[in-house]
């Protein structure tokens, strides 16, 4: 039986939980102003004149202010030069005030009227408007189109840019604080993935198992899962799952990935074992899986392009006998992607991305195995470059028999 997989009852598992929050401390308003010095600086050396950042994501980043995106315009205006300012309903304005961590002015617009429209005219009180030349405005990346295309009918004598030319290079290189937090998160999903190990048994279903993780992350102090696929046996096979939940029984892979929240940064962790007593095949599979996440890691070097990465992790598979492109039996998908506020960010580990490994930047490392008609195995930890080179938030899987290294911790 493989170590650490089975043995206690849900009751038991959960009581091996506590609340791993305590010290863990959110970004305060010195790192969002100096964000957005970041993002002006940015702005003034590509010569945009000003960026529309949308709700959501890049909302919390540059200004900590923590809003879902919806069919209304929510969000900030950020000039190149001088204070950013706020755009909202205006029977929201009260409570964006209550989540503002950067303080600014809020352009206000009633149900009936147009907030593009308004969004013009603040460019224009800002100073930011055609005069014998054409400013470049950039739209938030993650801005719905009806967004953009409400300011574009109404503006004449602009040029608009994607603002990931500013927001990227901002969001892909992660503070100590951002680091910081997101260990916090990782290790915590660690704890509950090895809490749901031990408790499976023959009979359980998949959706038991989820509801599980989500009771684990919030006995361990996060707000519970922020997302949770759960897995037996040949639909293991698919990166995301299938329709349907699955029964357990002995000799089944299992394959669980998860994560949570800490003050909005990311955790996403999978772990892939055998229910029982791992056959010859599933051991060779989930041996060459740890051997191209490995070759990953190794390869993540500063300077080196995210391309060569996730090239590196097909040539080991490749070296086992699979395929070293996108067929299967082999790996369908990109080595990994990066993490932060968003579960996947930029830049990423895959064959098209030619950024650079630089200090700060966090990805996944998850060169998943898919061998169709069989199973899957996905191994995936994440790391950080530092000026050293990667370090791993979470120690990879330690081996088929102990995927947790709970015999070697003793």
């Amino acid at each position: 039986m493989t170590i650490g997989v089975g043995g206690k009852s849900r009751e038991e598992a959960l009581a091996s939980l506590s609340n791993r929050m305590a010290g863990a401390v959110p970004i305060g308003r010195e790192e969002y102003e100096a964000r957005i010095a970041r993002a002006q600086a940015l702005m003034r050396d590509q010569g945009i004149a000003a960026i529309y950042i949308n709700a959501g994501a890049n909302l919390a980043y540059f200004t900590g202010t923590k809003w879902k995106a919806s069919e209304r315009m929510v969000g900030a205006i950020l000039p190149a030069s001088g204070a950013l300012e706020y755009i909202a309903p205006a029977f929201e304005v009260g409570t964006l005030n209550d989540f503002m961590v950067v303080k600014g002015t809020i352009n206000a617009w009633h149900e009936h009227e147009s907030p593009y429209q308004l969004f013009l005219d603040a460019l224009a009180r800002m100073g930011v408007r055609p005069n014998g030349q054409t400013p470049r405005i950039g739209i938030c990346e993650s801005a719905a189109f009806f967004i953009f295309d409400g300011i574009r009918q109404l503006a004449a004598g602009y040029e608009f840019v994607n603002a990931s030319a500013v927001t990227a290079p901002c969001r892909m290189r992660k503070s100590r604080n951002e680091i910081a937090l997101m260990q916090r998160a990782h290790d915590i999903t660690l704890e509950v993935h090895r809490a749901a190990a031990s408790m499976l048994h023959a009979g359980i279903t998949t959706t038991e198992v989820e509801e599980f993780i989500q009771l684990a992350h919030r006995r361990s102090g996060a707000s519970g899962s922020y997302f949770c696929i759960v897995l037996f046996g040949a639909a293991t096979q698919f990166p995301h799952g299938v329709k349907d939940p699955q029964v357990l029984k002995d000799g089944d892979m299992v394959l669980i990935d998860t994560g949570c929240l800490v003050h909005g940064y990311m955790s996403d962790i999978t772990r892939t074992y055998v229910f029982g007593t791992p056959t010859e095949r599933q051991r060779s599979v989930w041996n060459s899986e740890k051997a191209a996440q490995a070759a990953a890691f190794a390869k993540a070097q500063l300077g080196v392009p995210c391309k060569d990465v996730d090239a590196e992790a097909r040539r080991s598979l490749a070296a086992d006998g699979f395929s070293a492109n996108y067929d299967l039996p082999g790996l369908p998908h990109r080595t990994g992607h990066g993490i932060g506020l968003d579960i996947h960010e930029w830049p990423y580990l895959v064959g098209s991305d030619t950024t650079p490994l630089d200090v700060g930047m966090c990805f996944s490392n998850e060169p998943m195995i898919c061998v169709p008609g069989e199973f899957g195995i996905r191994h995936e930890d994440h790391f950080y470059m530092t000026e050293d080179g990667p370090r791993w938030f979470t120690q990879p899987a330690h081996s088929i028999d102990d995927p947790f290294g709970l015999a070697v911790a003793k």
